[in-house]
């Protein structure tokens, strides 16, 4: 969906219809559906003494940190002299909750329908804000693979990946639309860092001195349940829902132990670690590194 940030009391005036055109100092060709998000800045001391606004909500509790209604962008005005001038005139309510003045425009809205509040991250300008079962549709455009060094694309990891392989950005694996479990959860990440879930990465290994079988995944947090996001693992690719994290680190050792080390492992030699966000473009080796650098998690409390 499409989002824009407003401060408040803004957001909430819109969300109670009581403002109609939102003001801007940039133009926007884009028309459509809209999703209101108030952001996390508080209002500024000008609007909180601005007695004539702030009645307009007066007893009207403020949205901070969500998506809160949708409406419909139908214009967008430039605003000549005469234009801020019929609005202090004849719309005098819309004049004091926007900012008119010769050479900015104005944002026409129309539809405003209020959602069930959205806990969402806010971001300038006209920001894309995915769920979750939308951000694994995104993901169905990601084939299982690496790129290399030269930038060249493979679609089965042999005996070359280990000193050829590079972490891809996000926008490279976009373009490239291959990635190993490695990139894609980056990927993942980057789709995810709207939202406001509590958004964890893992990486799983099992020690063995020869091939190290790995494994990364993501989790989040919604609603007091714990989901692991799952793209890669063809098997078991999907969204699968856990009353704990616990929980869901025990399911997903067990199935990796199961699947992937064929039952053929070492307690000793499995580790899962908390991992953040790495630097783009390392190798095997640094890409490791900076997983074990992140916190292991015990296997005896999960």
């Amino acid at each position: 969906m499409k989002v824009l940030s407003l401060t408040e009391p803004f957001a909430t005036l819109i969300y109670e219809k009581k403002k109609l055109i939102e003001t801007r100092s940039w133009e926007t060709d884009y028309r459509g559906e809209l999703y209101i998000h108030a952001s996390m800045t508080k209002p500024s001391k000008c609007d909180l003494l601005d007695k004539e606004l702030m009645s307009l909500v007066e007893n009207k509790d403020m949205n901070f940190g969500n998506i809160i209604c949708k409406c419909n962008l139908v214009d967008c005005i430039y605003m000549t002299k005469e234009y801020v001038e019929e609005m202090k005139r004849n719309n005098y309510q819309e004049y004091i909750c926007g900012e008119y003045a010769e050479g900015r425009y104005a944002w026409i809205l129309e539809d405003i329908e209020p959602i069930k509040p959205i806990k969402a991250k806010g971001q300038l300008n006209i920001w894309n804000y995915y769920n979750e079962f939308e951000i694994m549709n995104l993901m169905e455009n990601i084939e299982y693979g690496w790129v290399d060094k030269r930038n060249d694309k493979h679609t089965i990891v042999d005996e070359n990946y280990s000193d050829n392989y590079v972490l891809q950005s996000p926008k490279e694996i976009i373009k490239n639309k291959v990635g190993v479990c490695w990139d894609q959860v980056e990927l993942e990440r980057y789709f995810f860092k709207r939202n406001n879930w509590n958004v964890k990465t893992y990486f799983i290994v099992h020690y063995d001195n020869d091939k190290c079988p790995t494994h990364t995944f993501l989790t989040f947090e919604k609603d007091n349940k714990y989901y692991w996001f799952e793209h890669s693992w063809e098997k078991f690719k999907g969204i699968h829902e856990y009353n704990s994290l616990k929980d869901l680190l025990a399911s997903v050792r067990e199935k990796f132990i199961k699947y992937e080390l064929i039952n053929n492992y070492n307690k000793d030699n499995l580790c899962i670690y908390h991992y953040s966000k790495p630097k783009y473009h390392l190798n095997v080796l640094e890409f490791y590194k900076h997983c074990e650098s992140g916190i292991n998690i015990s296997l005896e409390d999960v």
